[in-house]
């Protein structure tokens, strides 16, 4: 294996952080990176000292500010969310559910907002979560969009499941696509947990494509769901017109 660069140290010390290891020791994220001691030693300096990591008082790192900053640059980040914001907001109040935001990077979905309801279904979610693209509702939204050789691909790929209802089967997955397709929304039902259903639709950008997608999670069982399909296309109709899009 060849030596790894110091921008692969670099980025394996950041890596190191996700949702569920959020603070680390120097010793955790030596081990999480892979490096020595020593190395992620100086690293960690270097990038605390920019302010993409801060150190509280009992010795232990976390994401810093400065890395934040940088990252609400992305195109498809804060500036998307300030987009969407209103309409996500309008929706919330029209159905008191969780409505989230989200992006497709590579395979996954990528949440990059999200409003709870204090009575809603509780969802494993929350803003920077990835999940499969499969699985959830905006994965569907997003997935039916994408051109058909990666549609394939992934289709055929491995397709983990998360309960019983996780849909694993290609067959199936294609023919849901094209629905998705056909109607403009996508729901998916009990794929992440046994309790929750999720309606989404795209959003999509000033040249057509879609670069996002809008959704609304709400109780597996709930009979509300063809009044909430209108809603969530009305909400991503809206994003979709803020970002430049003209319907022809």
């Amino acid at each position: 294996m060849p030596p790894r660069s110091a921008p692969d140290r670099l980025l394996a010390v950041l890596d190191a952080f996700d949702h569920d290891h959020p603070a680390l020791t120097l010793t955790d994220i030596s081990r999480r990176a892979g490096l020595p001691l020593t190395t992620a030693h100086r690293l960690v300096g270097a990038l605390t000292a920019w302010g993409a990591l801060e150190r509280d008082p009992s010795g232990v790192y976390h994401i810093g500010l400065r890395l934040w900053e940088v990252s609400a640059l992305a195109p498809r980040g804060l500036a998307l969310r300030q987009a969407a914001l209103p309409f996500l907001e309008d929706l919330y109040e029209a159905t008191h559910e969780n409505v989230q935001l989200a992006v497709r990077d590579g395979t996954e979905v990528v949440y990059i907002e999200w409003i709870s309801g204090r009575s809603a279904v509780g969802v494993r979610i929350q803003v920077g979560a990835r999940w499969p693209l499969h699985a959830t509702g905006v994965g569907l939204a997003l997935l039916a969009h994408t051109d058909p050789e990666f549609q394939a691909a992934y289709c055929t790929g491995p397709l983990p499941a998360f309960t019983t209802h996780t849909v694993t089967d290609p067959a199936l997955l294609r023919r849901m696509l094209a629905e998705v397709r056909r109607t403009g929304c996508a729901v998916s039902v009990r794929q992440i947990t046994d309790d929750a259903l999720s309606v989404a639709a795209p959003v999509r950008g000033a040249g057509g494509a879609v670069a996002a997608a809008v959704s609304v999670v709400v109780p597996a069982d709930d009979t509300q769901v063809p009044a909430l399909i209108p809603a969530v296309r009305l909400a991503a109709r809206g994003i979709s017109r803020r970002l430049g899009w003209r319907p022809a």
